[in-house]
């Protein structure tokens, strides 16, 4: 089962006068982890080299950033595919000190940066989520509305026209039941339809 972090975490690293900010945090993919890694350069104008690792399913990635090949970018992956990550962002920050710590040096210093900040962090059960739309007459609307609330669903959205359209968003493994559920609740007058966003 993978995991995913429940919030960001930071630890830093000093050895031979380089200094290395390590970050872990949990994105949702390959835009979101290129933005924090441009923000990051601009935060931080003076470093050497930002280095990423990204374990988001199909958008994963890493960059050495200018560090000799295989001894930032690939070492941070290896650490979060060992804690079974997934949507997941590590980034060291690193200012030279102008002493040189040669391949095995490099590898061991971004790995450490990033299980450093592992070391710290909460990690939670990642649950795939799943939207769909409820689309029901006015007259079963509050009793949805209430069965939704009790069961813990949240609803990110609802139109009305001619029949009412709540979004609802819940774990995936669970759609099947929640709709025989609402069917049964509604005598079969409620359907759905996967939603767009």
């Amino acid at each position: 089962m993978p995991f995913t972090l429940a919030a960001p975490v930071e630890h830093t690293l000093d050895i031979k006068k380089s200094r290395f900010l390590g970050r872990i945090e949990p994105v949702a993919g390959r835009a979101d982890a290129l933005a924090i890694v441009d923000t990051l350069r601009a935060a931080h104008p003076d470093a050497a080299h930002v280095c990423w690792a990204l374990l988001a399913g199909g958008e994963s990635g890493m960059s050495d950033d200018g560090e000799p090949s295989g001894t930032a970018g690939r070492p941070m992956l290896e650490v979060l595919r060992h804690h079974d990550l997934e949507g997941a962002l590590a980034t060291v920050v690193r200012y030279y000190g102008g002493i040189r710590l040669g391949a095995g040096g490099l590898v061991r210093a971004y790995t450490d940066a990033v299980a450093g900040a592992l070391a710290q962090a909460v990690k939670t059960e990642r649950v795939a989520m799943a939207r769909r739309e409820l689309i029901l007459p006015y007259a079963d609307e509050n009793r949805v509305r209430h069965w939704l609330q009790q069961a813990g669903y949240p609803i990110t959205a609802v139109r009305h026209a001619s029949l009412v359209t709540i979004e609802v968003s819940l774990p995936a493994a669970g759609v099947d039941a929640m709709i025989a559920a609402l069917t049964d609740l509604t005598a079969g007058r409620l359907h759905c339809g996967r939603s767009s966003a």
